[in-house]
Formats: C-alpha cells, structure tokens, sequence
C-alpha cells in the first residue's frame, strides 16, 4: 500500500520504506513520525472548534523501521486553552515527545494579516522545476514527496524554498488532514537550505517546533527555509510554511553541527 504507515491497532503502526531518511535507510526521516505525532493530537476528544496552535517535537533517538506506538493525552484542560501530550515509542523506547497548545476558535476574520510580498512572490507550482537532492541521499521519504524547486536549489548552500506535496498517505487509504500534511515536510527545513557540504558535515535537528496560524487549503505545502550556524556547533533553521494561497505556519529546528 502507497503510505508511510500501516496500522495495526492499539496506537501501534508498522512503518513502510517510504518513512526512510535521506542518511541510512535504517532511521526514519522525522516528517512522517511528526505528523503521527500531529494525528495523535488531533484525535483527542475536545468540547467545542479548537485548533492547534503550536507543537514542539522533541526527538529523543532515531525512529527505526520498526513497529512504533503513539499515545497522547490531555496535560492542562481549559475551556479556551489546552496543552496536549503525544509520545512516540519503539518498544520500550520513547523516540519523541510532542507538546502542543490547543485553542479555541473565535472568528476573527476581520483583523486577519494579509500576507507580504514575500508570499506573491513565490512562483506557482505549474513553473517550479523538479528539485534535485544532494549525492548520496537515500530514497525512501524523499520519492514519497514530490517536490518542485520554488527559490535557491537545494544543491547550492543557502535559504531555498520547495513546494511538496505527499505522493502517499499517512496511515492506511486515510486521507491526511491539514496539519498532517504541513508536519509531514516541516522537518525539512534543514535539509532544504543547508549551508554546509553534506559530505563533510553532520546538521542534526533535535527538535522541531511549528506555529500555526491557519489550517492549509489544498496538497501543496511551501517549504521556505534559511539555516544559521553559529561557532560552537550550533545552528537554527527557521522556515515559513505557504499554501497556495499564502503563509500558514512557522518553523524552528535547533541543529547539532559536527564534522563527519
């Protein structure tokens, strides 16, 4: 079946080869596990429209192709505000932790921002080319998104912004949600504007968070991400999340930076 990920009831999911990272086919890239993570969270009972606002993913470990369990729970109830936990284990092994803030939806179409130039300004998908990855990247996650080459390129150091959209679903024939499909490529930031030769330099992310001002419209999701490296092995890659009709999210990944 054409997803990243097969259920097998209970919170348990056997993942496909299309989770696999660009690094080692062994390890999943963390798109897929967030947006397990997301479908955990929004699965939570709620008493009237609430949205999630922001979700921090913390990554504690390689996510193996193995079987994996996801289980969430409601930490603070509130009328108005929530904070949501998820955890996603392999065996008795915890690989990531998430936490999100759940809100109340109000109407406040009103005084909605309009979005910038820096959103028309982002060619349409129809003129984007394929965009091209870095030597030696594995398949796997990768050939299960297809991606178009919007700003930059992602084989030249720098910012670059990518449209992406999931060849597969998410678990089973299901259809993914909004927020699904945005957490699916938010984790790939990094890669997306890296500054440093890959073969010579190992940019981990341990974290992944992602504000949330509107649910997107459609299956294109816009990667637009710059990294900054510090001197002391640090870096941060931040990144605005579009759909077609302007920006929905905003992204952060702090990096571990470190010679091969």
């Amino acid at each position: 079946m054409e997803t990243f990920y097969l259920s097998r009831g209970e919170g348990r999911y056997q993942p496909t080869e299309h989770t696999a990272g660009p690094w080692t086919p062994d390890a999943q890239h963390f798109g897929p596990p967030s947006a397990l993570l997301v479908r955990e969270l929004e699965s939570l009972p709620c008493d009237g429209e609430r949205g999630l606002a922001r979700v921090t993913v913390e990554i504690l470990g390689p996510a193996p192709l193995t079987e994996l369990t996801v289980a969430a729970e409601v930490i603070r109830p509130g009328r108005s505000v929530e904070l949501l936990s998820a955890t996603l284990s392999a065996g008795d092994r915890v690989v990531a932790r998430a936490a999100a803030w759940r809100l109340a939806v109000t109407d406040t179409a009103e005084v909605a921002t309009v979005p910038g130039e820096e959103t028309t300004a982002l060619p349409s998908v129809a003129d984007c080319p394929v965009a091209e990855w870095p030597e030696g990247w594995h398949g796997g996650y990768l050939d299960a998104v297809e991606w178009r080459a919007a700003r930059g390129a992602v084989l030249t150091a720098g910012p670059a912004a990518v449209w992406a959209r999931q060849r597969v679903t998410l678990v089973d024939d299901e259809k993914p949600s909004p927020l699904q499909r945005v957490f699916t490529v938010a984790d790939s930031g990094s890669g997306v504007s890296n500054v440093l030769d890959p073969r010579r330099w190992l940019f981990i992310n341990t974290e992944l968070t992602v504000h949330v001002h509107r649910e997107p419209v459609g299956e294109w999701i816009c990667l637009d991400a710059a990294t900054t490296v510090g001197p002391r092995g640090h870096a941060t890659a931040r990144s605005t999340l579009h759909d077609l009709e302007g920006p929905v999210a905003a992204g952060t990944q702090a990096l571990l930076v470190r010679h091969r």
